[in-house]
């Protein structure tokens, strides 16, 4: 039967039903499941070049009474660098490790985290938010540098962080601010000095956009800075180039890709207008949290709204490298010559994002990606 020119169609048999899918809904890739944990949710990953793995378990959403830092051993967590630094105790803050989030390895193979300093419902203490290198090859603290305003703000949340060893006397460390308001920053610190400042704070790179739609678990949610859901803050994800002359580094809330090179970022006497002419819009990359390159420079993007790893090559190629339901708000992640490590923290589900609800699922979950080489063009 027909109406003005339009076929009308029985479906009353499986026969007329369309036989496709979105490819969305295909799994691409395969992935190997590292770890498997209960509570609580894990967040930064690093592996140092003998293969030690390390994995951060933040307090600022859940106040939890295991290590904040832990070596997986073994198939077990063992506290890093030792029990009484990872676990709560009633040592001051700057002499233990509050709320691990992000974590790196520098090319000398050391580990270094981010120390956010916040405890779930109560304000960051003085000396909580710190930036701390390990020395994997000794257990040892090599360097422990506090965050103080104006580089630290009542209200920020120091989310990831890269060590840069080719600028300052013992390094420079960059870190994401994504801020638990709407103060947004990068925060540059010389390791050797502890001299700290925060730059581009109104700049568009660093700042959440107005009006940014996601849609995650199928459900459309827009940036309110005033009635927060999800996603919220500023600059998240944050990684170097495979020669460190370039910082990349994205919003959370945003599609976009933006670097800087680190020779200007690393000195302390350019102007924030000299750093803001510097930063380059390396165009889009979809919505997501964590980045990391590999030795080819390439970049690793967790794509929360597709499920997805994605990878970014120097010339701006984007490929899925795995897709998979399972991969619910992929976090942290970190890249070897052989794999791509990334934790499964699904903190879109939080209650504070969802009316009180707690929609999380555990186990929370490390997984591992294959990844292959780029093949040399033919000559």
């Amino acid at each position: 039967m027909t109406s003005a020119g339009i076929a009308f169609f029985s479906v009353g048999s499986e026969k007329s039903l369309a036989n496709t899918v979105s490819g969305d809904n295909v799994p691409v890739g395969s992935f190997e499941i590292v770890a498997q944990f209960r509570d609580p949710g894990p967040s930064g990953v690093a592996l140092t070049p003998d293969g030690r793995l390390f994995i951060g378990f933040p307090r600022h959403a859940d106040n939890h009474n295991k290590a904040t830092l832990a070596e997986l051993r073994d198939g077990k967590l063992i506290p890093y660098p030792n029990a009484a630094m990872s676990l709560p105790s009633e040592a001051k803050p700057s002499a233990r490790l509050v709320s691990v989030h992000g974590m790196t390895t520098d090319t000398q193979g050391r580990l270094w985290v981010i120390d956010d300093g916040k405890i779930a419902g109560e304000p960051i203490a003085p000396g909580a938010a710190k930036v701390v290198g390990i020395d994997p090859a000794t257990d040892q603290v090599i360097a422990s540098i506090v965050l103080k305003s104006p580089a630290m703000l009542p209200e920020s949340h120091m989310n990831d962080l890269r060590v840069d060893l080719t600028h300052g006397e013992a390094g420079t460390a960059y870190i994401a601010d994504s801020s638990f308001g709407i103060k947004p920053g990068l925060v540059v610190i010389d390791i050797a000095s502890g001299r700290q400042r925060r730059v581009l704070t109104t700049h568009p790179s660093i700042r959440p956009e107005q009006g940014f739609l996601t849609i995650l678990d199928g459900k459309p949610l827009r940036y309110d800075p005033l009635h927060p859901t999800f996603p919220v803050g500023g600059v998240d994800g944050i990684t170097l180039s495979a020669d460190s002359t370039r910082l990349y580094y994205a919003p959370l809330t945003s599609r976009r890709l933006y670097s800087i090179a680190t020779a200007l970022l690393s000195d302390f006497s350019a102007s924030d207008e000299a750093l803001a002419a510097g930063v380059v819009d390396e165009g889009e990359k979809g919505m997501s949290d964590g980045l990391a390159t590999d030795k080819q420079n390439r970049i690793y993007i967790t794509a929360s709204e597709h499920d997805s790893i994605l990878r970014r090559d120097p010339n701006g190629r984007i490929e899925v490298v795995a897709r998979d339901p399972r991969i619910v708000w992929p976090d942290g992640i970190f890249a070897t010559e052989t794999h791509v490590y990334c934790t499964l923290g699904q903190w879109n589900r939080l209650p504070g994002f969802n009316g009180g609800k707690d929609l999380r699922q555990p186990p929370y979950l490390l997984i591992r990606v294959p990844i292959t080489p780029t093949p040399e063009p033919r000559q």
